[in-house]
C-alpha cells in the first residue's frame, strides 16, 4: 500500500473542512474516530511496537529552560521523524491538513513538529498552555489518540478550558472533556486554550504535534521543543 493511498482516503477533504470551520467557529476542533482507518492502524501498530527506550521522559520549557518537572506532568516522549512507514505516513498526512488549513485560512503555517507520547498508569500532565502571545511560534496544536477499547474508568481524559465560555451555575461548558479513543483527532489554537491531561488508569497513547510560524532568525529555523 503506498503513501498515497494510507493518508488520502476516507474523505480528507471532507474531514479537513470540518476542521476548518470548528477553528473558525470555536477554536478547536474534536472529531471522534476520525483520522483515516489505515493510518491509524499504521500508528497503532508502530507505537505498541517502539522499544521502551525510544521513549524519554518529558519536560517544560524549551533548550535551556527545559526542565524535568513531577509536578506538572509524567508522561514520556518519543519525536517523529521520517524513520519508519507509519511515521512518514503521518507526516505525509499532517502536510495535507497544513496545506489545507493555509489555503482555506490563510493561517501562514510554515512547519510541523510531533512526538508519540506515553502516558502510563498515573501519569499526568497539568493544566498548561502550549504557547503563549507573542512568546512563541505554535499556532495550531494537534493531537491524535491511539488507544483501543477505552472506557470511562481508564481516565487519561484531555480537558481543554474555553475562558471565553460565559460561566454557567447550572453545566460548565468552559470545561470540554475528551476521551483518548483510538482515531479521535482534536485541534486547537495554541495561545487560546489551557488544557491538561488527567490521570491514566492503563497505558495510555497518542501523537501531539504543533503547526508552527517561521519565526528565523539570521536564516536559523527557529529549532521545535
Amino acid at each position: 500500500m503506498s503513501l498515497a493511498q494510507t493518508t488520502h482516503s476516507g474523505g480528507e477533504e471532507s474531514l479537513f473542512e470540518s476542521i476548518s470551520d470548528d477553528i473558525v467557529e470555536k477554536g478547536y476542533s474534536i472529531r471522534l474516530n476520525a483520522l483515516p482507518e489505515n493510518l491509524t492502524s499504521l500508528l497503532l501498530q508502530h507505537v505498541i511496537e517502539l522499544p521502551d527506550e525510544n521513549f524519554k521522559r518529558a519536560g517544560i520549557g524549551r533548550t535551556k529552560e527545559h526542565l524535568i518537572n513531577d509536578l506538572v506532568r509524567t508522561d514520556e516522549i518519543s519525536w517523529i521523524t521520517s524513520n519508519s512507514v507509519a511515521s512518514c505516513a503521518w507526516i505525509k498526512w499532517s502536510e495535507s491538513l497544513q496545506a489545507y488549513l493555509n489555503r482555506r485560512l490563510f493561517l501562514g503555517l510554515f512547519s510541523f513538529e510531533s512526538h508519540f507520547s506515553h502516558y502510563a498508569k498515573g501519569d499526568f500532565y497539568k493544566k498548561h498552555k502550549d504557547a503563549f502571545k507573542g512568546e512563541d511560534n505554535r499556532v495550531l496544536s494537534v493531537v491524535v489518540y491511539l488507544n483501543q477499547h477505552w472506557s470511562a474508568g481508564d481516565g487519561g481524559e484531555l480537558v481543554i478550558y474555553d475562558e471565553n465560555t460565559p460561566a454557567s451555575s447550572v453545566v460548565d461548558h468552559r470545561r470540554i472533556t475528551v476521551t483518548p479513543n483510538l482515531g479521535t483527532i482534536v485541534v486547537f489554537l495554541s495561545e487560546e486554550f489551557p488544557h491538561e491531561v488527567l490521570p491514566a488508569r492503563q497505558d495510555r497513547y497518542s501523537i501531539a504535534g504543533w503547526f508552527r510560524l517561521n519565526n528565523s532568525i539570521a536564516n536559523n529555523i527557529d529549532p521545535p521543543s
